[in-house]
């Protein structure tokens, strides 16, 4: 109970705050709001550790009324729809496919598995049936959502016939423990306009003491040697169904673009996308999730150098730096000693 009344004060104080200015929300707000300390929480749910944590928290669950862009759905409650949907990005490794909508298929609160294809040739009637036959046994249904073009921005397209407001997006050589899966949605559930993930990244400016503002890419260790992280990233994050249509409809198409010109940064882009609504940082969920490829654009030469051109970028493209750095994470104190 006590976990509950704090996150209904702290959702009430991040209205009032939002509301103080002109009693208008922006859709694109060009500021971020007054920084906050960053602090901490962890909880069976999600418990706040102290009373940092509930004015960081504040900002995480301000829920800003988008209708003025886009229709944002999400209930009261938190989040609307009995679960959410898992949608699989993939690329030519079918075995890891199979393999992760087996797992998915079968976890409680997933409503449906979305595999996004986008290779040039449609997939077999074979590889069809052994993938559609992974979730055999009572497990959520399967579906492939087929589009015309190679293009990373493909996993933010709309999906027709979503039935929930959440939706975990997720690479296909990644696998997330059921047990873990179910706490990051109810953390999401309590924070339904926060992107939610495993995944945490960081920007940096690249040299603090000069005027020029130019970041740099920080990368896992990064966020483990400092605590601090602004992004979690789209290939293991939980967000809403809304984002798709603002990403795909009203986001600035030269952000596609560039995304699509070198195939890299999709997920800084949703990030970026997310903060500019929210003017809040995201939640990163502690716990354990397995890689099961060993290739992908990141194992790539470059890759962090290629990221932090991508964070300059866009930060031009926008006018201002919409990242908010956050030290908040949330633990399920069911399975860790620390917290």
């Amino acid at each position: 109970m006590m976990p509950k009344l704090l996150l209904q004060a702290a959702a009430a104080v991040a209205d009032r705050r939002w509301y103080g200015s002109g009693g208008r929300r922006g859709y694109l707000p060009l500021r971020h709001p007054p920084h906050v300390a960053p602090g901490r929480f962890t909880a069976c749910l999600l418990a706040v550790a102290a009373v940092t944590t509930t004015f960081a928290l504040a900002l995480t669950l301000h829920r800003p009324d988008l209708s003025s862009a886009a229709a944002y759905a999400a209930s009261p409650r938190g989040g609307g729809g009995a679960g959410y949907a898992v949608v699989i990005n993939t690329w030519k490794r079918y075995d890891l496919l199979r393999r992760s909508v087996a797992h998915y298929s079968g976890c409680g609160g997933v409503d449906a598995v979305h595999v996004v294809w986008s290779e040039p040739e449609e997939p077999t009637e074979e590889l069809r049936g052994s993938v559609l036959n992974c979730s055999d046994g009572g497990g959520a249904g399967v579906r492939f959502v087929i589009n015309a073009e190679d293009s990373l921005n493909n996993r933010f397209r709309p999906i027709q016939g979503l039935t929930t407001d959440a939706i975990f997006s997720v690479d296909d050589d990644l696998i997330v423990p059921c047990s873990t899966l179910r706490f990051a949605f109810a953390v999401w559930q309590s924070a339904p306009s926060a992107m939610v993930g495993f995944v945490p990244r960081m920007h940096w400016l690249a040299d603090p003491g000069s005027n020029a503002k130019e970041y740099r890419y920080g990368s896992w260790w990064s966020v483990w040697w400092t605590g601090t992280y602004s992004m979690v990233l789209s290939k293991a994050s939980f967000f809403h169904r809304q984002y798709l249509d603002l990403y795909t409809n009203r986001m600035l198409p030269s952000i596609r673009d560039y995304v699509n010109e070198n195939r890299n940064c999709e997920d800084i882009a949703m990030s970026f996308l997310v903060a500019n609504v929210t003017g809040s940082p995201p939640i990163w969920v502690q716990g354990r999730i397995f890689e099961i490829g060993s290739s992908g654009i990141s194992s790539l030469k470059g890759h962090d150098l290629q990221r932090s051109k991508c964070l300059n970028t866009f930060s031009a493209m926008y006018g201002h730096m919409p990242l908010v750095a956050t030290r908040v994470k949330a633990v399920d104190s069911r399975t860790s000693w620390f917290w």
